[in-house]
């Protein structure tokens, strides 16, 4: 093998050229190469050079701060944007919302596997993932703007089967995140969160003739890895970088953790009970859905919460959390670690996580309640000038062998008490959920009742069922009052069930609830 090019990040900078398609690693704050980034937007407010490149990328990346994405955030420098999660790049999300880029959003876990389909000169990827989503192309196809005009996906029927096929294209350049180097520009990742989609990113540029450019540590002997550590073979590997310090942290700002790379695990306290809020209260009704020995995904905000009540219940030996960047059982971190877990029985990479969770491996996914239509829409991924996009909601949503949505009844301002088992309202939230027509599908529930998925919708004050006939209230809290704090508080009249039940009046109660027995 021949020895790699080791660049600076100035020379790296150079070899993206006006027009080229380029893809970045990383996983939201962890494996960001931000040297790499930050080079290249340096050469451009500098030059006005590169312009009019497609930036392509998976999960989001960044933290709303200038870093990841948003290095690509501005005008001129990107003509078009195809990503899985925009919700970490804010300027980009402007220039989307504004028109002045061609802008897509795909499901997460469907560009993790268009890496790979791009590496085998696949004709593009097909799959049911997206059917009845915005990312159809009969509800737009992923499109976020009126400048955007070129179809990526399509309806296709393959033996009676109706599929999305996503179009393939070639990769210029990419960008990616390793540990060290040997001299040959063999890469292990041992040091961050997992290997992510290095693999597959590298040989879909290398395959598409392009040049792959990876940040490193440090550089090594030649034959010095453990060749079980290699994750980018240096027959991939164009060039080399060596980072900043400060730019190799594993996740953004945050120091090396080996108890999130499986070096060593860390002992574990009781996870803190939390107080007894809203938040708090529809966990512990979601933790009620947990079946046996349960392979689970948390989203964030009150289904990130579902954790600290399987803790304070003694349960959490019942179910093994996942995380969709790969890691499998262990203690899942949030903020700029999230995306890694501690003491992870597992870390597989991101597009293997994905084959796991299209395929239906998880027993029930526990993701949060935004805008909610009669039919069972949701949506998570856009909402007037703010785009968050889908992630890997749509990939995980809907394939689940059961999908629970958590969050409040509305939104800005809403206040709760519990007293002697009941709910109380003492502030209701000025924004609605349950609204007539949601502005993205980011979930279907015309799929979800065609596939005959079982979904819920909790709250902190009624729980509701997906049924054919649409949205069913088949639950209402202690304390609360049908017609002026859950109907008047929606948009549409849900349908509601012949027996409507109370809602376990232990979730009202400061002391545990006993879910172990």
């Amino acid at each position: 093998m021949k020895k790699v090019r080791i660049l600076s990040a100035e020379e790296a900078a150079l070899l993206v050229q006006d027009g080229d398609t380029i893809a970045t690693g990383g996983f939201v704050s962890c494996a960001c190469p931000e040297t790499l980034s930050t080079a290249l937007e340096k050469r451009f407010l500098e030059t006005g050079h590169p312009k009019d490149l497609t930036l392509f990328f998976a999960a989001g990346q960044g933290h709303r701060d200038g870093t990841g994405g948003d290095h690509y955030g501005h005008e001129g420098m990107v003509k078009r944007v195809i990503g899985g999660h925009w919700d970490r790049a804010p300027r980009l999300g402007e220039l989307a919302l504004s028109n002045k880029i061609e802008a897509y959003n795909l499901p997460q876990g469907v560009i993790s596997h268009m890496y790979r389909d791009i590496a085998a000169h696949n004709i593009g990827t097909i799959t049911h993932v997206g059917l009845k989503t915005f990312a159809d192309p009969r509800n737009g196809g992923g499109k976020l703007n009126e400048c955007t005009k070129e179809d990526l996906v399509k309806v296709v029927n393959i033996d009676g089967h109706e599929r999305l096929l996503y179009k393939g294209f070639p990769i210029n350049v990419v960008f990616l995140r390793a540990s060290y180097c040997d001299e040959y520009g063999n890469c292990t990742v041992h040091r961050e969160i997992g290997p992510l989609d290095v693999t597959a990113m590298a040989q879909a540029c290398k395959n598409s003739g392009g040049r792959v450019i990876v940040q490193v540590e440090k550089i090594v002997q030649g034959g010095s890895l453990d060749p079980k550590l290699v994750a980018i073979p240096g027959i991939y590997v164009d060039s080399v970088v060596i980072g900043t310090e400060q730019d190799n942290m594993q996740c953004l700002n945050m120091p090396y953790d080996g108890a999130l790379t499986g070096e060593f695990r860390i002992p574990v306290d009781a996870i803190p009970s939390i107080p007894l809020d809203a938040k708090k209260i529809i966990a512990r009704r979601a933790a009620m859905e947990l079946p046996p020995d349960a392979i689970v995904n948390l989203g964030t905000g009150a289904p990130e919460k579902i954790a600290n009540v399987a803790a304070e219940e003694g349960i959490s030996d019942k179910m093994t959390l996942t995380v969709e960047a790969g890691s499998i059982a262990g203690i899942p971190y949030g903020g700029t670690q999230f995306g890694a877990a501690a003491n992870a029985m597992c870390i597989i990479p991101h597009n293997v996580q994905f084959d796991f969770y299209q395929g239906g491996g998880l027993d029930v996914a526990f993701l949060g309640l935004a805008e909610t239509a009669p039919n069972g829409d949701l949506n998570v991924s856009k909402f007037g000038t703010r785009l968050a996009g889908a992630g890997g909601f749509i990939d995980i949503t809907q394939n689940a062998k059961k999908v629970v949505y958590c969050g409040t009844f509305t939104a800005k301002g809403l206040k709760t008490a519990c007293e002697d088992g009941k709910l109380v309202i003492t502030q209701e939230g000025t924004k609605k959920k349950f609204v007539k027509q949601v502005e993205h599908i980011t979930f279907s529930g015309d799929y979800a009742n065609e596939v005959g998925q079982p979904v819920l919708y909790i709250t902190e004050r009624a729980v509701f069922e997906l049924r054919p006939e649409g949205v069913t209230l088949i639950e209402i809290a202690p304390g609360i009052d049908l017609q002026t704090q859950i109907l008047d508080q929606m948009d549409f009249k849900p349908h509601i069930a012949d027996e409507v039940a109370v809602m376990d009046e232990r979730i009202f109660r400061a002391e545990k609830m006993g879910l172990a027995d």
